[in-house]
Order: C-alpha cells, then structure tokens, then sequence
C-alpha cells in the first residue's frame, strides 16, 4: 500500500496545525516548511475544510486552523476520505481488468485482506495520536514557541 501525495501532504497539514494550536497557518507558510508546492497545497487545503477537518478564514490576514480537536480526526476515515483509489493491483479494478488469473486467484483475497488490515490499524488512531508537542518534531517545523498541550 502507498499513499499518495495528496494524502500524504492533508495529514502533513494536519499535523502542522495540530502542533501550531492557536493562530491562523496560510498555505505558503506550510509549503515553505515542508518544501511542497503552494498550488497543490490549496487543493488539499480545500479538501480539508470540505471535509470539516480544518476552518479558513479569507481575507488578508485569512489563513486556516483545525475545526476539531485532534483526538476527533480518525486517521483511518481521512486516509479514505482524501485516497481516490485503493487499487492496489489491476484485478482489484471493475473496469481494465486483463489479468486472465482474476476468476480463481487467491492473491487477490490475500491482498484485499492486507488492505483492509492497513485501513483497521489506521482506524484506531486519530491525529492527536501523532502529534508530540514540544519535541523534536515542533522543532522541526519551528512552532516550538507557539506549541500547546493537545
């Protein structure tokens, strides 16, 4: 399983806010700090307010903070929400599928299983499950200053 880019950067930005706590991000602040593209960014910033996970403010001094606590974003049900496909192998798909093995393959069983364990580890985690405040990784993004308990 790999996850793409997109979800990658939405938990990110998740992470990012979750360990700012108070105040207002804006996109490029996040792209600068992890080196990500700005346009790209917006479009993940969009899904997330969509999705209720983060509320934007418009404006010139508009930005964004999360909409809920951490402990109430599963990390499972916003790693399905933002992935658009779980394909991970050509037989999984109803449409293209050439693969002359799919009628009795075991494999694929076996790979359908191993999904959805990955998704059930997910689920018993939420974003306050990651996020550390005050250590190494609110250094590493340089909110240690700006940090408060989750």
């Amino acid at each position: 399983m790999r996850l793409t880019r997109y979800t990658d950067y939405g938990l990110r930005t998740l992470i990012y806010l979750g360990l700012k706590g108070e105040g207002l991000a804006t996109v490029p602040e996040i792209a600068k700090c992890y080196d990500i593209s700005e346009h790209h960014l917006t479009k993940i910033v969009g899904e997330l307010a969509r999705l209720g996970h983060i509320r934007t403010q418009r404006g010139r001094n508009g930005g964004f903070v999360l909409a809920r606590d951490p402990a109430e974003i599963n990390l499972g049900k916003l790693v399905r929400a933002l992935e658009d496909n779980f394909d991970m192998v050509e037989c999984f798909q109803a449409e293209g599928n050439t693969c002359p093995l799919t009628p009795c393959c075991a494999l694929t069983g076996i790979l359908r299983e191993a999904m959805e364990a990955f998704l059930s580890i997910l689920d018993r985690y939420t974003l306050s499950d990651v996020l550390l405040p005050g250590t190494q990784m609110s250094r590493l993004l340089g909110l240690f200053s700006e940090t408060r308990p989750v």
